[in-house]
Formats: structure tokens, sequence, C-alpha cells
């Protein structure tokens, strides 16, 4: 007799959109239906920049109450991940103090300066392996002391293992996204007593860390009335952090891999056995991230599809055409390395008009400002997939590693003008695909756990051998980027 594959429920909440996806999954069975899919859109208060918490909670709701009434069988188990560093804080009564602040509020501007400065620059990155990134969690921290909601705080949540203590009452800190705050030990992967004492944090405030796969809790029968799923169904713990689960999703057989998990981030790495914590990483601005099974995420942020989706929503705002077939189609005519931009630049982090930003930018480096929409997009691109090269090629030559393929996946696997531009620039294949691969690591952690699959690479193989990809081979323009790269990181 068959066994019928298990079902599992996966929020995966990203910076611009959230959803629900029920995932089924057995021997050679991965299968991914959406049942909700809802907006995350910043809110803008007098205290700054916030993320509508409650709104992207009600959203999970109402997705499994969707995923509840759609369900033949009975969930396996619920798990959530989303984007890092942000967090919320609790009063002695479980209760939120205030929205969270989005992490591209201008509050940490300098901040960051000042912490490095007061803990030594290799001390910071000897402790916690971490890019130096105005936004992480650490120096939104030390730009809150001294307030009253601070001061008020008996318990740090970061976003998922919030929503996962509305879901279950239970609290804890996932690791992998724990690893990205800049407050845990990337040498002995438990909190830092010494950067808490470098900004002034209670340690206190820092809950008990959870690995991957382990409970979480089960539903309170609040949440369970309101969805129609039983009380007792379990919530997992997964590898909260959205990249950490994607690169669980990435289809890698072979070694000799390295990947870019391309969304609002381009986040381009290697996947390591050990932290790479030398003056050389710290100096290449590298991070050391925990990811499932203790291994290391070594990898590079780069400003990804955040570029194109804000000249996107700018253009739509004008009434002009934004339907993005077409415009590929015109970058794809527009001439190669017309203007190249550093994606990373702090004036493209949260500017109000993203195409007047890549203009300047363009004015003040000495080359012609974009014109039109192709230019625009085909300068975004190329300068992305330079970005790519360049991280990946470093990445590999700081871990002593080599790189003979890109897995390319998220969504911006589907850009085939994008992954066609980071082949020819790496000069190796590129393997775009899953899309979906945030919610697949979510889904296959909660598989794991419950005993349907096994280990990490038969998670990969299952994806292999379920999922869509497309393959990309390097074109002959190899002297094109390498020039581009010279003009544009010399």
């Amino acid at each position: 007799m068959t066994t019928p594959p298990a079902l599992f429920a996966a929020a995966d909440l990203g910076a611009t959109s959230g959803r629900v996806i029920i995932g089924r999954v057995g021997p050679g069975l991965l299968d991914l239906t959406e049942v909700n899919r809802f907006p995350n859109t910043a809110t803008r208060l007098p205290s700054g920049l916030h993320w509508n918490l409650p709104g992207l909670y009600q959203g999970v709701l109402d997705g499994l109450r969707q995923a509840a009434g759609s369900a033949d069988t009975p969930f396996t188990s619920i798990g959530i991940d989303s984007w890092a560093v942000d967090y919320g804080l609790l009063d002695a009564d479980g209760a939120l103090l205030g929205l969270p602040h989005h992490y591209r509020d201008d509050r940490t501007r300098g901040v960051a300066d000042h912490v490095r400065d007061a803990a030594g620059a290799g001390c910071l990155y000897g402790v916690t392996g971490l890019q130096h990134l105005p936004f992480n969690t650490v120096f939104q921290l030390a730009a809150a002391r001294g307030s009253a909601q601070l001061a008020a705080a008996k318990t740090l949540l970061l976003v998922p293992d919030l929503l996962t203590y509305w879901l279950t009452g239970s609290v804890g800190a996932e690791i992998t996204n724990a690893s990205t705050t800049g407050l845990l030990d990337a040498r002995t992967g438990t909190w830092s007593q010494e950067m808490a004492d470098v900004i002034g944090l209670d340690p206190d405030l820092l809950p008990p860390l959870r690995e991957p796969g382990t409970p979480a809790g089960e539903l309170r029968p609040s949440v369970a009335d309101f969805t129609g799923l039983p009380a007792n169904t379990p919530v997992v713990t997964v590898a909260s952090h959205d990249t950490a689960s994607a690169v669980v999703a990435v289809p890698a057989t072979e070694p000799g891999s390295a990947y870019v998990s391309c969304g609002t981030w381009s986040l381009a790495g290697l996947e390591l056995d050990a932290p790479v914590l030398t003056e050389e990483s710290r100096a290449a601005n590298f991070t050391n991230e925990r990811g499932v099974d203790g291994t290391v995420r070594y990898l590079r942020n780069i400003m990804g599809m955040w570029l194109l989706e804000e000249c996107r929503r700018v253009w739509a705002a004008r009434g002009m055409p934004t339907e993005l077939d077409a415009l590929l189609a015109a970058a794809a005519r527009a001439r190669p390395f017309a203007a190249l931009i550093d994606p990373d630049a702090p004036e493209f982090l949260a500017p109000a008009d993203m195409p007047a930003a890549i203009a300047a930018y363009c004015v003040r480096t000495g080359q012609r400002a974009p014109e039109g929409f192709g230019e625009t997009v085909r300068c975004i691109l190329e300068s992305l997939a330079l970005a790519h090269r360049r991280v990946l090629r470093l990445a590999a030559e700081l871990a002593g590693r080599d790189i003979n393929r890109v897995h390319l996946v998220g969504g911006g696997s589907r850009n085939e003008l994008l992954c066609g531009f980071t082949a020819d620039a790496m000069g190796v294949p590129v393997v775009a695909g899953p899309a979906e691969a945030t919610a697949i690591g979510n889904l296959l952690v909660q598989a794991r756990a419950a005993g349907v699959v096994g280990e990490l690479a038969e998670m990969r193989g299952l994806v292999a051998a379920t999922q869509r990809v497309r393959r990309y081979a390097p074109g002959r323009e190899r002297g094109g980027w390498d020039a581009a790269e010279a003009r544009l990181f010399t």
C-alpha cells in the first residue's frame, strides 16, 4: 500500500508581499499550491518607517484559513520564514510595544560606524562574522538605546519568531535568522555577551535559540478557531531567514556550485562547513550566516530586483508602461554596457525616485544617463550580473573554492535576461530555478522533521527531480564583461 503524501503549510513573508503555500511532499513528489497572497507595504509614521506586522499576521491567518478549507487531509505542520534583521519588542505581558521598524528607516544613519569604532572593526567581525550593513539588528538596537520602548521591553523577537509566538504562545529565536543580527557568536553559535555589552543591551531580552526542524509549539485555541485547523496542529521551526530556506532548495547535486538567491536582494555566495573570519574576508565585507545542519552561508548582500521594481513603481505612478516582458524586450535591444551602476551605492537603498537616482549616479561617474525604459533596465540587469560575478569570484578566492556553475533561485530566476547576463559575466553555466525556493525550503525542513524526507542532499535531490529549471550557457563576449567590470569597480 502506497503511503499518501504529507501536507504542510508555509507562510513565506517577503519585503513586498507575503503568501501562504500548501505543499504536498512524498517519495518523488513536491507539489506547491499558493492559497493566499497579500501585500507587504511599509507604513510611515512620525517615528519613522515601520512594518505593518498586524496586517501581515492577518494575511497569514487568512491564508491558513483558506488552506484549511481546501485541504482534503490534515496538515502535518506549519512553518514561517521572512526577511532578516527586523524585530519586535514585547512587554512583560507579551504585548507588542509598537510596530517594528523597517530596515530601510534612516534611524541607523551613522550608528553602525560608532558601534564599529567602539568594538573595533576586527573584533566585531571576529565575533559575528557579518557583512557591515547599517541596518543589522545590533545597529538598530544601538539606535534605540535609551528609548522608553526598549526600557519597557522584556523580550526581543525577530519577525518570524514573533509571528510564531502569536500563533503558538511559544518564545524562541531560530538560529539562521539570529545569525543575521550581529548578536550571535559565529564561532560558537550562541548569543554573544560581548556584543550585548558593546551596545548596552540586556542579554535577558534574547530568547533561547532553536535549530531548524525543532518543534515551536501548537496553535493557540483562538488561532485554531479562526482558521478551522485543529488546535493540536504543530508549528515547526524552519530555516526562518528566507535566504536560509532558499539555500535549502538550491538543487545542487554536485560540488563546485555557487548560488544567488535573487529577489528584492541578491544574496550571492557559497555554502561552507565553517565560517571564514579572516581579515581579508572582513575587508571584502563578506558575511557568515548560519544555514541548516550547521552549514555556513558565506555571502554578500547585493541590492537586487529592488532596483527594477522601484523603477516600475515610479513609472506606474506617472502613468507609464510597466509590463515586465515589454521592459525586458526593450532592454534586450538596448546597447550593451552603455551605462553601469554599483547596485550597492548608498543612494539606492531608499530613494524616492529610483530612475532619477540611477541617472544621477551615471552623470556623477562621468557616464551618459540612460535614456528610456530599455536603457535603464539594461543598466540595472548588466550591473547586477557584474555584481554577481565580482562577489562570487571573490567568495571563491577567500574560501579556497572553485565555481563551475551558479544556481540562481528565487523570483529573479524568471528573468531570462538577468540569468543570461549572469552566465555570460561568470563564464560558467547558470541553472535558474526554482522560483519558489524559499517556500520549498520551508516545506522541506518541515517534511524532514516529520520523517518524510531525509538529509540535505536528499532534499536537494527531490528539488532537482521535481522542479522545473532552465540552463543558460555562457556566451562568448567575455572581453566585454571584463572591460565592464574594470570600468565599474576600479
